[in-house]
């Protein structure tokens, strides 16, 4: 029996970095279609120790790497971001109108992938795209590479096995940027972490507050001081303590990084919305809750601020701009954001 061609089969990944397995992959869709098109995972995040490379750097790992194969399909492959939303359902529909804008409505489109683990269970989501299932190619693991790759500080010897070969060349030309001593960093901080927790009875789960504080139509912003993501803008916030209420933990926190001038009477009497962020993946850190408290200033000007604690600066930021800082913000603010002042348009929703 014959298989099944498409004129159009999506392949959806983080592909951090592009691996052999991934190009066997990308072959194989390539001669099950005319064309692939790439849904490129975490899409115009913030660099971390999970996904080191923006879409520019990954769509350049997987061009070269095609190449090298046949120079000829690399007019075949079309490449389209997805932001991580952490919503389910939200991630789904934003994939389908990424795809649906390139694709022409009497196209074929067909889903391929494999069934890895967990994180693949997003195949089951798409029932209009037929699921074109191919086995994992050489049982490779992105995540294993990293860890490789930043244990031996950037040197490759011992994974380019697996990577293409214009990976590798890329893989060393980034070793030699700055922004890889700042991943390097990070990776050491969260592995002192995870060991100070690693004698825990069960899994530890932290919780956390941020504060969404908007006045005249700015956000008090800060930027992070400390690993991880530092040097990213991130809300005003930090752990709950051990006696500590969550609404005393969000005032605190918000002054202790920010000297926001405004009692915290007039603060608690501005709160119009609080809700919970509980994302398994949300942050690096380990599971991590955040409490969020949205605040609404009726001031006719912005109060003063100063960075204080481990908040390198702080800034009050026009609301209008929050979408264009994207790629700096920490962890999943932008979505934190998003709940409280709708940055995205309709479409988006």
């Amino acid at each position: 029996m014959s298989e099944s061609r498409y004129d159009y089969l999506v392949y959806i990944g983080r592909f951090q970095p592009f691996h052999n397995g991934h190009l066997a992959m990308l072959q194989q869709a390539l001669r099950r279609a005319d064309k692939v098109i790439l849904v490129l995972g975490s899409a115009g995040a913030a660099r971390n120790t999970k996904n080191p490379f923006n879409m520019a750097e990954r769509q350049a790992m997987i061009t070269a790497a095609i190449v090298e194969w046949d120079a000829s399909r690399v007019a075949d492959i079309q490449f389209v971001g997805v932001r991580d939303y952490y919503d389910g359902a939200r991630w789904v529909a934003a994939v389908q109108q990424a795809v649906g804008a390139v694709v022409p409505a009497n196209a074929s489109v067909g889903l391929f992938g494999h069934f890895k683990d967990a994180s693949s269970s997003y195949l089951s989501d798409f029932p209009n795209w037929p699921l074109v299932h191919q086995d994992n190619f050489g049982q490779l693991n992105a995540a294993d590479l990293r860890q490789q790759w930043y244990a031996d500080g950037g040197d490759v010897t011992a994974i380019a096995d697996r990577l293409p070969a214009a990976v590798t060349a890329l893989l060393q030309q980034f070793r030699r940027q700055p922004h890889f001593a700042d991943l390097l960093a990070e990776y050491r901080y969260l592995e002192h972490y995870r060991t100070q927790w690693a004698a825990a009875p069960y899994p530890p789960i932290f919780v956390t507050v941020d504060a969404v504080v908007r006045c005249c139509d700015h956000v008090l912003m800060i930027q992070r001081g400390g690993q991880p993501g530092r040097g990213c803008w991130a809300l005003p916030g930090g752990f709950l303590d051990q006696r500590e209420r969550v609404a005393n933990a969000v005032i605190r926190e918000l002054i202790e990084e920010t000297c926001l001038a405004v009692p915290s009477d007039v603060l608690l009497a501005a709160k119009q919305d609080q809700a919970l962020f509980d994302h398994p993946d949300r942050s690096l850190r380990g599971r991590t809750l955040t409490h969020a408290y949205y605040f609404n200033l009726p001031l006719n000007g912005l109060p003063a601020i100063t960075a204080a604690d481990d908040a390198a600066a702080a800034r009050w930021i026009p609301v209008r701009d929050l979408l264009g800082m994207e790629s700096a913000l920490f962890e999943d603010h932008l979505m934190i954001l998003d709940r409280f002042l709708e940055l995205f348009d309709g479409a988006e929703r």
